[in-house]
């Protein structure tokens, strides 16, 4: 794996991971594939259990004192969120695991990290951190590296003829 990092505008400066170690591309690589699978494999559960619903957390799961307790069960009437959980995991799963549209994906799963992390208020076992904004940290810190660019499919994309004709497509990869 190449050594060599992107800037925001996804075009090299000269930066390298060697200040970070030789085995820092493979960290960032672990890291999406892992993230992603995890993402993955809830939506695709999802998708397979015709009885799915995520009506059932939120009529019945959000904790008590929960700071927005009216919302969860306006959201609970609506098919419409069934959908966006189970395909916002499928996809941005898929998107990280091959590394394809990582800024893109890592937005919207983050998203739904602090809005599960919003539901689950006031927290049983953390005070303000738990699982969900730890996934969300590690999501912002993958687009933040353009983990898509090491070992995955944004490095391919970037050099695609839609890309250099329309090159704030960028901010999508990475």
């Amino acid at each position: 794996m190449s050594n060599e990092y992107r800037d925001a505008e996804g075009f090299t400066d000269g930066a390298t991971a060697e200040g970070l170690g030789p085995l820092a591309p493979y960290a960032v690589v672990s890291l999406r594939i892992a993230l992603g699978w995890v993402f993955f494999y809830s939506g695709v559960t999802k998708l397979l259990d015709p009885s799915w619903s995520a009506a059932g957390y939120l009529e019945h799961a959000v904790p008590p004192g929960n700071p927005f307790v009216a919302l969860w069960p306006l959201l609970a009437g609506m098919p419409l969120v069934d959908v966006l959980v189970q395909w916002g995991l499928t996809l941005t799963g898929l998107g990280l695991v091959l590394g394809a549209l990582v800024r893109w994906n890592a937005f919207w799963a983050s998203t739904m990290m602090l809005l599960f992390w919003a539901s689950s208020l006031p927290l049983e076992h953390a005070i303000l951190i738990d699982q969900h904004v730890v996934y969300a940290l590690v999501l912002f810190g993958l687009a933040a590296l353009g983990a898509g660019r090491v070992a995955g499919l944004d490095g391919y994309l970037e050099s695609s003829s839609l890309v250099r004709r329309y090159p704030r497509l960028r901010y999508l990869l990475g």
